[in-house]
């Protein structure tokens, strides 16, 4: 093994550093950057296989990234001469997907102008006002989106409508909205959300018991779901941190 050392070096530090990134990236379980750090070449080969390889699946996004950006520049050139709301609402999508939340919301003005009977693009244009924390803008839409259909997107929409009404301070609102969504949405984002109401309200164990389902869901998701909801997970390991003290 000693000849061959000079071939594990270079590329055992190439793992580990790839493994570090990854983690930093992704935030899995903390014992990984144990295992990573003290366990060298083989610690960080165990992560990647167990960890990096399933998380391949992901990367999708990135290269539909660069057909969508495509797609997008053919819609704005198109939009030109038939601004349709279905053109505006397809360019909207994209900018949501893309992360581009004013873009989208900007689109989403002109579609609703010309066509004002779709939910959808009001949910949108919501969830494009709640991503950059404009809660008021997104209450207005979602009372509209609820109004028409209280169960869209599986009950989403009700919770979504709660949670900003709660950042909004309005507590009472945010509680009769989140009832139905607490009821029949079980997505880490709802039970998170709610949670986190439950905790504005001065409800700490009831908080703490959404906490507790939220962390059961995290056993009973699919891998690849579980994988993409990690956000909601992380936030509600901090929210119990917090509620701990």
């Amino acid at each position: 093994m000693g000849g061959l050392s000079f071939l594990i070096h270079p590329w055992g530090f190439i793992v580990q550093g790839i493994a570090l990134w990854h983690f930093v990236k992704r935030r899995p379980a903390n014992y990984w950057l144990f295992i990573i750090i003290f366990g060298g070449v083989l610690g960080a080969g165990v992560y990647m296989i167990v960890e990096v390889i399933p998380d391949l699946g992901l990367l999708r996004g990135a290269f539909q990234g660069f057909g969508r950006r495509s797609r997008i520049s053919a819609l704005e050139t198109q939009i030109l001469d038939n601004p349709s709301a279905g053109n505006l609402e397809e360019l909207a999508e994209l900018y949501f997907e893309q992360g581009n939340y004013k873009k989208a919301r900007e689109a989403l003005n002109q579609a609703i102008a010309s066509r004002s009977d779709s939910p959808h693009a009001f949910y949108l244009r919501a969830k494009s006002s709640l991503a950059m924390g404009e809660y008021a803008e997104a209450i207005r839409d979602l009372q509209y989106v609820v109004a028409k259909d209280p169960k869209f997107d599986y009950h989403r929409a009700t919770g979504l409508l709660g949670d900003a009404y709660a950042r909004t301070g309005d507590l009472e609102k945010a509680g009769m909205y989140f009832a139905p969504a607490a009821q029949y949405s079980t997505t880490p984002e709802t039970l998170y959300n709610y949670a986190n109401y439950l905790k504005l309200a001065g409800k700490r164990e009831e908080a703490l018991e959404w906490l507790q389902k939220l962390a059961m869901k995290k056993k009973t998701l699919p891998r690849y779901m579980s994988r993409a909801a990690r956000p909601w997970f992380r936030k509600g390991k901090a929210l119990q941190k917090e509620l701990a003290r």
